[in-house]
């Protein structure tokens, strides 16, 4: 008997590089050591038949999510929630909210998002950190420039402007804010180009692959995450599993990733305060090793291991309710 197929729907593309794609690119990996696995950016009634439906985003995933729930009544489904879905979509979004009432079972990222969730759904929900392979920090004792970088896309919910505008008011004198991220907003495009042209302690690279990335990033001093919304961010983990300290605009959705105590958050779009917190881990050593200590201390809740038999945890109970539902 040949293994469940298991079908997962992002509308992100390998192309986009984006934090959703990366999600599910990984979950099909974990997936693939036990299930036959599906991945594209839609699911249409014409398409095969999987035993099982993984949705990321639940307003672009809605309308395949609605076509299983009509085509397969009796086969579960899973709705992976992103920072826009949670603190956005489902609130206001018909298709989103039908989306949540529709699947089978809830994933959030990090434990702020439950309560997001409107209450009568919340029992179908489960918390699930993502992951991201240690890498061993590779930062030279006598570099010239010491690295702040920024990972994600122009784009508003990422609030670049406020990074950019950081630039402008660090005083340390080595450093640099890098940012790595496709334009997908033409007016913040202008931005970036503007500012580094004005600050040349701004560099803006554009999008990398994501092995590079990770290299630049593990290579920085610290990482600054400027978003208005996020639903558990990739770059985040992929930061503490590199020793790179955090700097986070003080959000639901980086209070669930860093802990309530966190030293490192500043409030969103403060410019100012972002780069004070700058200044001061570069100034003192004491800071810088208190906001890396913190991370290190959360780095055992994004293991790859921890999240795989969480997701195949939730598989397997899925599958095994409807097997049983189909028998009896």
């Amino acid at each position: 008997m040949s293994a469940p197929h298991i079908w997962i729907v992002s509308p992100a593309s390998a192309r986009a590089n984006n934090g959703n794609w990366q999600s599910a690119s990984r979950w099909a990996r974990f997936l693939r050591t036990r299930y036959r696995v599906s991945i594209s950016q839609q699911w249409t009634d014409g398409d095969a038949a999987p035993d099982l439906l993984i949705a990321l985003h639940a307003r672009r995933s809605a309308p395949s999510l609605d076509a299983y729930a009509h085509a397969y009544p009796l086969r579960p489904s899973i709705l992976l929630l992103t920072g826009t879905d949670l603190y956005r979509d489902i609130q206001t979004d018909a298709s989103a909210q039908q989306a949540l009432r529709q699947a089978s079972a809830l994933v959030v990222l990090q434990p702020s998002g439950m309560a997001a969730l409107p209450a009568p759904v919340r029992a179908k929900a489960s918390v699930i950190f993502q992951s991201a392979p240690t890498l061993r920090p590779a930062r030279p004792a006598n570099k010239r420039h010491m690295d702040i970088t920024m990972v994600g896309h122009l784009r508003s919910e990422k609030d670049p402007l406020t990074f950019m505008r950081a630039a402008a008011l660090v005083t340390a004198p080595k450093a640099r804010l890098v940012h790595i991220g496709g334009a997908l907003e033409p007016a913040l495009e202008q931005a970036a180009l503007a500012t580094a042209a004005a600050h040349p302690r701004y560099r803006w690279l554009g999008a990398l692959p994501h092995a590079a990335t990770r290299q630049r990033l593990k290579r920085s001093c610290l990482m600054a995450i400027t978003s208005h919304m996020e639903g558990g961010a990739n770059v985040i983990i992929e930061a503490v599993c590199s020793g790179v300290p955090v700097l986070a605009s003080d959000i639901s959705g980086n209070r669930g990733m860093l802990g309530d105590g966190y030293a490192g958050y500043f409030p969103p779009g403060d410019a100012a305060a972002l780069a004070r917190l700058i200044d001061r881990a570069l100034a003192e050593p004491d800071f810088h090793s208190l906001l890396r200590a913190q991370c290190d201390a959360r780095a055992p809740l994004f293991a790859p291991a921890a999240e795989q038999a969480a997701l195949l945890e939730l598989v397997d109970n899925l599958l095994h309710k409807s097997k049983q539902g189909t028998t009896s």
